[in-house]
């Protein structure tokens, strides 16, 4: 028997060691996309929404140029409005009350989406051991960090792009739009960067997307600090205060956009060289060596639930309280932002009673308060999904925890967690308010009780998290959806006048409009039993359904 043997000419070309560290880039990016077609769509329409509303609503409610200066004087004499807005560069046109009042609001929603899908992408994986299981197939060591980049740098752009397209859509400048958006942009891809980063330094994903957030309040307090105080240029230092610095609608100073680029390339350099100096699942901070046993405070299942919903939660209660102290400061001199407009006035009596526009403003604030602190309790939920998708959950009721056990640990910190942030939020926001306006006594107990009368409407939005978790778990995620279309009904269905069954199916529509407003507790009731019963449903489905 004989073979025939075919001759092939040897090659001397070597592979390229780029094309083999990015190996399976493309599809890691198509992966990462698919996986987020929900959540980062709806955000970014969101984010634009936001600013678009502004500008479309600046016209009607300051018509005549006396109302428009009488603004910029009370803006100007009020360093309170720098410190939450920044620098306000033009409040004659819609798109510059767009730019100051959106500006950073819309830079701090894009900068830690962005942050938290680079960390989704790049440490979670490794944290879950899927990475070592690509690693081990035909993707590159790069690969993994370029895809979570690149998903979080397409967020930002088309966040921005959305944003300039929808404030020239309603009548703003289209050079200032294009100029705002990519402020705003930029802003989201520095963050990128410091996620990236920050992926490479932490251990665990809680620890790189705290570190990431840390920043981003460090940077916003700098901002601050530089734009009410001698210091400007303690501004200069800050990516926040660059979305500012661009002045869009005013001079539009482009030039300004090339140090937020310039800081991304940077940042993103610095984490592809730290990269390579670690072992994948491995940081460059190496974690403390654990006891051989388990300490007297972590022996129970509360307690280990404990251990890990304690980092968000401290977190969220810390940045809550900040704004709580900072909104109810701001509260007592609403009056300067609202400045001559006989519109602007009737339209926020309307929303908090007719007993004065503070209380306007305070309603609006405790019901803005709520639906952010709602995202604290989809979290929470799905930090249960994520034990589960990490194969935690089946040794740990192997050892005699049953599952209503390991549940009741995890949705103690689901309510009795988003009460606490809410609780914080509120004491501090009456607080704030009663100092500025000289009466803490008499202020604090009703804007507290104002502010925890939205506690029965965000634990609805938690309950339908916890039902989608017992009876869909691969579908948990689409809780993110389900609480942004809850904000989007809220924030923008009485201006485009949606019909009232539609803005019924928001939990937050049913919340009396407290201080001022008169109080009734059957919506607060019904808001109760209704997350009550999502809850209960969650959790007859869980008990039914496979882990894993």
């Amino acid at each position: 028997m004989t073979a025939n043997v075919t001759h092939v000419p040897a090659t001397h070309e070597k592979p390229s060691r780029t094309a083999g560290a990015l190996a399976g880039t493309g599809h890691l990016v198509r992966l990462a996309l698919r996986r987020d077609r929900i959540v980062l769509p709806v955000w970014a329409l969101v984010i634009a929404f936001l600013a678009a509303s502004g500008a479309s609503a600046f016209e009607a409610l300051y018509p005549n140029p006396a109302e428009r200066a009488g603004l910029t004087a009370s803006v100007a004499a009020n360093p309170s409005f720098a410190i939450m807005f920044g620098p306000a560069y033009d409040l004659e046109t819609a798109g510059g009350f767009t730019a100051w009042r959106f500006g950073t609001i819309a830079a701090l929603l894009t900068s830690l989406i962005a942050a938290f899908t680079v960390t989704r992408h790049t440490r979670q994986e490794e944290d879950t051991g899927r990475q070592e299981l690509l690693s081990s197939a035909v993707v590159g060591r790069y690969a993994p960090l370029t895809a979570g980049v690149t998903t979080a740098g397409l967020f930002s752009l088309t966040t921005g792009a959305l944003l300039a397209a929808m404030v020239t859509g309603v009548g703003a400048d289209a050079t200032g739009s294009v100029a705002f958006g990519a402020a705003v942009a930029l802003c989201g891809l520095v963050f990128t960067g410091v996620a990236a980063v920050t992926a490479q330094l932490a251990e665990y994903s809680r620890t790189a997307n705290t570190l990431a957030g840390s920043t981003f309040g460090v940077l916003f307090l700098l901002r601050a600090a530089g734009d009410t105080s001698d210091a400007e240029w303690l501004s200069w230092l800050s990516p926040v205060g660059w979305v500012h610095r661009v002045r869009a609608f005013a001079e539009n100073e482009w030039w300004v956009l090339a140090l937020p680029a310039a800081t991304t390339l940077g940042l993103c350099a610095a984490a592809y060289a730290l990269l390579p100096r670690r072992d994948v699942g491995m940081s460059l901070i190496p974690g403390r060596p654990g006891r051989a046993t388990a300490g007297a405070g972590l022996r129970t299942s509360l307690a280990l639930s404990w251990r890990l919903h304690r980092g968000a939660l401290i977190g969220w209660i810390v940045g809550f309280g900040v704004m709580g102290m900072l909104f109810g400061t701001l509260a007592s001199g609403v009056g300067d932002i609202v400045g001559d407009s006989a519109e602007m006035k009737r339209m926020l009596q309307q929303m908090g009673g007719a007993r004065g526009i503070e209380d306007a403003f305070l309603s609006s604030i405790t019901g803005m308060v709520a639906m952010i602190g709602s995202m604290y309790a989809v979290q929470a939920t799905l930090r249960m999904r994520y034990e589960e998708t990490a194969l935690r959950v089946e040794p740990l009721l192997t050892t005699g925890v049953g599952r209503l056990r390991w549940l009741g640990g995890h949705l103690l910190f689901v309510l009795a967690g988003t009460a606490a942030v809410l609780a914080v939020c509120g004491a501090l926001l009456g607080l704030g308010y009663g100092l500025s306006s000289g009466d803490v006594g008499g202020e604090w107990p009703r804007v507290f009780g104002a502010t925890l009368a939205q506690l029965p409407a965000m634990w609805v939005v938690a309950g339908a998290a916890v039902l989608l978790f017992g009876l869909v778990p691969r579908a948990t995620v689409a809780a993110w959806a389900l609480a942004a279309a809850f904000v989007l009904i809220s924030m923008f269905g009485p201006i485009l006048e949606l019909p009232q069954a539609v803005l019924n199916v928001s939990p937050f529509a049913h919340v009396p409009q407290l201080p001022h407003a008169e109080f009734s507790a059957t919506p607060l009731l019904w808001l109760t039993a209704t997350a009550a019963a999502l809850v209960a449903m969650g959790v007859t489905a869980l008990r039914r359904r496979d882990i894993g």
